[in-house]
């Protein structure tokens, strides 16, 4: 029989819809319910593709005994991480506090009142490896609520004190930013390096993008090579690895060992919609790196086409996979299928032999399909063999080898077509649909990709028809057939933002930019906090425990440290100084954390580069589809260049942007003003006046 889950929207809740347990979505009946008997709440908190939750569904919330335990002497609560940061924000932090370490699933024990006196993550059935069952928590818990009470009201107590502490900024704000600290935060992230395998930290190891993003950005100013070493490194190994789909493209979550082989196979779009920026941004740059440098030792597919390919492939994978018909972006695709985590991408040698005939030799060779295998007796498919050492041991030409594999990647790709499929948790989420829009207008830009830029647009179109509500306020949740919920938090509007703002410089569609500015002036109005940060939560949000604010950035980034970049650039397309002081005030109190902790602080670190970069201000006036316009356009845009905003009007439009105010053509022509600090150079007609105006300071 079903549980009240059945009426929710999300797919992980409706996961345990089936369950035994007497479960309850997030809300006022079950705070009350709670009150009412006086009851402990357990609160259970995870996401549809989490491997780890649905191991302890299937041990405990799916078996009788475990749950009559459960209805017994708790309130149970289910919440899906993806929608309720702010939830999972809050019990996170006590989670960590308490054990030292965090994840998901997270089992967390409150009081009628929400506080948190007992926290964990993954509780077995049994006990094991040291760690109690499932039940024996239930019951000891139990137990101790009904005759321990003083001592549940003291850890009730401390960790409201340490809730209610007010976090401040880490420095003062009157300080200027120093360049030094991006200087020492490039150290720190030397000095983590793994320099056989690229990446930071063993295993599990995650994609950095942020990180990433950082060091390019780092490298185009500075040309540090140091930074450019690191960012390559990491992106070429986790291209060859197992943690990267080599068959249908996108990123797997992490890599359960530092060689980047063995993945935890369930993919989310916030990692892709990331690193298919950090890959585009890397090709972009060796491109022009290489162009002055014949030091570049020639390779069996040099990074430059690498970094375009996989970013081509994740963005293909999400166009294929991961897009609702009416334009919205599914979140995650789960690690399992059959129950069996991993069973859609691996392969056996008997699978390729069949489906490949005797170019199974050479496709093995290359991407180690052996009969022992890597993952549980087969294989999950990385780039072992170097193809121009397989070519050799073969006696076939390099660029024969490479049109073999091409070849055979498809012909296993269209079979794999056929297998079960992952499950896929479909619900569209503002803040991630954010970040992969900026992801395909920024391809659909340098690629000249015209299907990208019409998802990019059908996508901005969508999010804000469906999740943007006619008081401008943003949804955070969107499903088929249930429409928008639960309000939106401030990484929605930040992220959105600098989607938006990615689609203009592709587009030069002024409503883009007018949305954006309009999503800015919300956020300022309802998120700000009184240091000159922001809450995470708006100001007329349901009442928690406490107001979370995160000024770290974890997997995506904080909504504090995107707010920085995206209020950075309004400022430069504004003038602005409500926009500009309010990120420079973050950016000089934070500074000292970014060079101590710079994996937690990646997008912070990309918002001091663009602070540092005395990013340059760029207007044309032209028609974009006219040569003239074109050739300027092309010059802007040739290369990495992370340090400007571009703007552009056509001949006789108002323009609601104010760095195209009183901007006219010159002599008939396409005109280009540059501008740095909102100092203009003289305006120019010509690319090549254009281009030299460009390098002064790169």
């Amino acid at each position: 029989m079903s549980n009240r889950l059945a009426n929710e929207t999300s797919p992980y809740l409706l996961q345990h819809a089936e369950n035994p347990v007497d479960w309850y979505a997030w809300g006022e009946e079950a705070l009350s319910k709670a009150k009412a008997e006086n009851k402990p709440i357990f609160l259970s908190i995870g996401y549809a593709a989490c491997h780890w939750c649905h191991v302890m569904a299937h041990e405990s919330f799916e078996d009788p005994t475990t749950a009559a335990l459960m209805n017994k002497y708790y309130v149970n609560v289910k919440v899906d991480r993806e929608e309720r940061p702010d939830l999972d924000a809050i019990y996170m932090q006590a989670t960590v506090g308490m054990t030292g370490q965090g994840g998901w699933p997270m089992s967390v024990f409150l009081t009628p009142d929400g506080v948190p006196f007992y926290a964990g993550t993954y509780f077995p059935n049994a006990p094991r490896h040291g760690m109690p069952s499932f039940r024996e928590v239930l019951l000891s818990l139990a137990e101790a609520w009904v005759n321990q009470q003083d001592a549940v009201e003291r850890t009730t107590r401390s960790l409201l004190d340490f809730y209610h502490q007010e976090s401040g900024l880490a420095g003062s704000a009157e300080v200027r930013v120093d360049a030094s600290v991006a200087d020492a935060a490039v150290q720190a992230l030397n000095q983590g390096f793994d320099r056989v395998n690229g990446g930071w930290g063993r295993a599990p190891k995650f994609p950095q993008p942020m990180a990433v993003e950082f060091l390019l950005s780092y490298y185009s100013r500075t040309h540090n090579e140091a930074a450019w070493n690191m960012a390559e490194a990491t992106l070429t190994h986790m291209a060859r690895g197992g943690i990267y789909d080599q068959l249908g493209g996108g990123f797997h979550r992490y890599s359960t060992d530092a060689v980047w082989l063995v993945p935890h196979f369930e993919k989310m779009l916030y990692d892709n919609s990331q690193l298919a920026r950090a890959y585009l941004h890397a090709w972009q740059m060796v491109s022009r790196k290489q162009e002055g440098d014949n030091s570049v030792a020639p390779a069996a597919e040099p990074v430059e086409r690498l970094y375009k390919r996989v970013a081509v492939e994740i963005l293909d994978y999400v166009m294929l996979e991961m897009t609702h018909p009416e334009g919205g972006f599914y979140s995650t695709q789960d690690a399992d299928s059959e129950g069996v985590e991993g069973k859609y991408f691996v392969w056996t040698p008997d699978e390729t032999w069949t489906i490949l005939g005797d170019e199974a030799v050479l496709f093995n060779d290359v991407y180690d399909v052996t009969r022992q295998g890597n993952f549980d007796g087969a294989s999950i498919l990385h780039v072992a063999g170097e193809p121009r050492a397989v070519a050799k041991a073969h006696n076939i030409p390099l660029e024969q080898l490479q049109s073999i594999l091409a070849e055979a990647r498809l012909k296993l790709f269209e079979a794999r077509s056929r297998r079960v499929r992952p499950g896929r948790d479909e619900k569209v989420l503002t803040a991630w649909n954010g970040l992969m829009m900026a992801a395909f207008a920024e391809a659909a830009r340098w690629l000249k990709r015209a299907d990208y830029q019409q998802i990019a647009v059908r996508n901005a179109e969508f999010v804000l028809r469906e999740l943007r509500i006619p008081q401008g306020r943003l949804m955070r949740s969107w499903k088929a057939g249930s429409g928008a919920k639960l309000n939106g938090y401030l990484e929605d509007y930040t992220h959105l933002i600098e989607g938006l703002l990615a689609l203009y410089q592709t587009t030069f569609e002024a409503r883009w930019f007018v949305a954006a500015r309009e999503l800015a002036d919300v956020m300022l109005a309802h998120f700000a906090a009184p240091d000159g940060t922001f809450y995470d939560t708006s100001d007329d949000h349901e009442a928690l425990v406490t107001r979370p604010r995160d000024l770290q950035d974890n997997a995506v980034p904080a909504g504090n440290s995107m707010a920085a970049t995206v209020l950075l650039k309004l400022g430069a397309y504004t003038g602005e100084s409500r926009y500009i002081d309010t990120a420079e005030k973050t950016l000089r109190a934070l500074q000292n954390s970014f060079s101590q902790h710079p994996a937690a602080f990646g997008q912070w670190l990309v918002a001091l580069e663009y602070m540092i970069g005395k990013a340059r201000e760029i207007a044309i006036v032209g028609d974009p589809a006219q040569p003239d316009a074109r050739a300027l356009l092309d010059v802007i845009f040739a290369g990495y260049r992370p340090h400007q905003v571009v703007a552009l009007k056509r001949p006789g439009e108002e323009s609601p942007i104010p760095l195209l105010a009183m901007r006219d053509q010159l002599n008939g022509k396409a005109t280009a003003y540059v501008c740095r600090n909102l100092t203009c150079q003289m305006p120019v007609n010509e690319p090549g006046a254009l281009a030299g105006q460009l390098e002064i300071g790169d």
